[in-house]
């Protein structure tokens, strides 16, 4: 198949979405399929005609992980033509010539449904959820809204913008953790424990948006679920070296002991495990998503929120989880294409 493999983009994610592109695109590769690489943003300059046939190494320039988040005014810099535009120039022109579109993207314009909404526009068939249930996860005011709405177990929580200082002022339950409310891979995300820590959380991630969450921390064990296909995979658990699961602690290799399948009770593992796919049909999600969960002392979990986009870098959570089930990272990046083509009817062999 011809497929295009789409990372990159101006989010503060974007690092983490070129590794994903890059491994997606090998594994592609291994399994015989004629993939392109291109990053959203800053598009291929080279001629848009007969692009799958050129016989090159599409990863050679994708890098790895900072700790620190990306420089977005660094890579606009890069762009010739319009910088205020987030579609590079000839990425409409490939992706029309592909079989399908790979998303490898994270975060905003990637997770949100606005590519997905496009490319239904065009025509253009791409993997993962639609438009509405990426945006519906994206939110996390609204995800945490229909979690209430179908006893889906989340934190307590409250949405503010900078100016509710009484809603804010009001707000009594520490440990908390601030977090912007469309953001992913805990980008802007910092943990409280009183009010001069809250503050100061607060200024941080207002720096990325306009909205932001404020929950209650639950102090406790971290885990996550893949879901494909609305069928949950193993549980696994991340436990942090030092502090949380922040954005250093996901992406930078040994700072976090990841356990799948997890050590749990068999009951507690089945039962957050059919909490995972209820998530995955309360938001409408279609293909695969990621949810992440945390559970207290007493064996209480919560969903965080839900990731419709989940990373595929050497250190993340969804191959794992398909491992542990004796799926290769290969195997799932073709069942993930599998399914997305069953969404639009078709499903002749791929491979």
């Amino acid at each position: 198949m011809k497929i295009v493999v789409l990372a990159g983009g101006i989010s503060t994610e974007r690092d983490v979405s070129l590794v994903t592109g890059s491994m997606i695109y090998k594994a592609l590769r291994k399994k015989g399929h004629n993939p392109v690489l291109l990053d959203l943003y800053l598009g291929c300059e080279d001629a848009a005609a007969d692009i799958f046939a050129l016989e090159k190494d599409w990863s050679e320039n994708f890098g790895a992980i900072s700790e620190q988040n990306p420089d977005i005014s660094a890579v606009k810099a890069l762009r010739k033509d319009n910088p205020a535009c987030v579609v590079g120039p000839n990425v409409i022109e490939i992706c029309s010539q592909a079989d399908i579109v790979f998303l490898a993207l994270h975060g905003q314009n990637g997770e949100d449904g606005k590519i997905q909404a496009m490319f239904d526009l065009l025509d253009i068939k791409y993997t993962g959820t639609d438009y509405l249930s990426s945006a519906l996860a994206m939110d996390k005011a609204i995800s945490k809204e229909l979690f209430r709405k179908y006893k889906i177990p989340t934190p307590k929580g409250i949405t503010v913008c900078r100016k509710e200082q009484q809603i804010i002022e009001a707000w009594n339950i520490f440990p908390c953790i601030a977090k912007v409310n469309c953001g992913g891979s805990s980008v802007g995300v910092y943990k409280a424990e009183d009010r001069q820590q809250l503050d100061a959380a607060l200024e941080k991630a207002f720096g990325f948006e306009d909205r932001v969450i404020i929950e209650q921390y639950i102090e406790g064990r971290e885990f996550s679920i893949g879901v494909i296909d609305g069928e949950a995979l193993p549980v696994i658990e991340i436990a942090p070296k030092v502090g949380f699961y922040d954005y250093k602690n996901k992406y930078q290799a040994g700072t976090t002991v990841e356990t799948c399948p997890a050590e749990l009770d068999n009951n507690v593992a089945r039962a957050m495990q059919s909490c995972a796919e209820a998530v995955y049909r309360a938001l409408r999600l279609k293909t695969y998503a990621r949810m992440d969960f945390r559970m207290d002392h007493a064996s209480q979990f919560y969903c965080l929120e839900a990731n419709t986009l989940p990373g595929m870098t050497p250190t993340s959570l969804l191959p794992q989880e398909a491992w542990a089930v004796g799926m290769s990272f290969e195997d799932l990046c073709q069942r993930i294409l599998d399914s997305s083509m069953e969404k639009y009817g078709k499903s002749e062999a791929l491979a």
